[in-house]
């Protein structure tokens, strides 16, 4: 991954880019919000059974992240989840900031490449929202997604 993007870590969470450090499943929400605002300006946002949510839009991605009583096991009030999305509904050009998984540049290839590439390596409990678009819409990970085994 360059230094310059996103890196989408099974069971453990997102890596932010430019070296702003991480959100890692669990961490609390004063943290993460001042981990994602040393790239963005964070707003509140509402999410239906979580006590904390924030969104912040970074060079066309949005980054959302909640936690506390969200699922059934909460990471005792901390972060559960994470999505990043492209900022338009059907993206026809790749996103200005990478988006990695598994070493796949999730926003930066067309939407049936990105499949095919993943096809031989699962997806580890990563949520993928297709679009009409040539570029996916949307991904999005939880802690209860666990982290990536070999067998899957």
């Amino acid at each position: 991954m360059t230094a310059s993007g996103f890196e989408l870590l099974p069971g453990t969470g997102l890596l932010l880019p430019f070296g702003a450090g991480a959100l890692r499943f669990g961490m609390a929400e004063r943290e993460a919000r001042w981990a994602v605002s040393t790239v963005a300006d964070v707003r509140e946002m509402w999410v239906c059974r979580a006590p904390w949510g924030l969104w912040a839009d970074l060079q066309g991605i949005e980054i959302t992240a909640w936690g506390g009583a969200h699922g059934e096991e909460p990471s005792r009030g901390g972060l559960d989840q994470v999505r990043l999305a492209r900022t338009v509904d059907d993206p026809l050009d790749p996103a200005a900031v990478p988006v990695e998984w598994l070493g796949v540049d999730l926003f930066g290839h067309e939407q049936d490449e990105v499949l095919r590439a993943l096809e031989p390596h699962g997806t580890h409990g990563l949520r993928i929202e297709r679009s009409a678009g040539t570029y996916l819409r949307a991904v999005s990970l939880s802690a209860r997604s666990g982290p990536a085994r070999d067998d899957q």
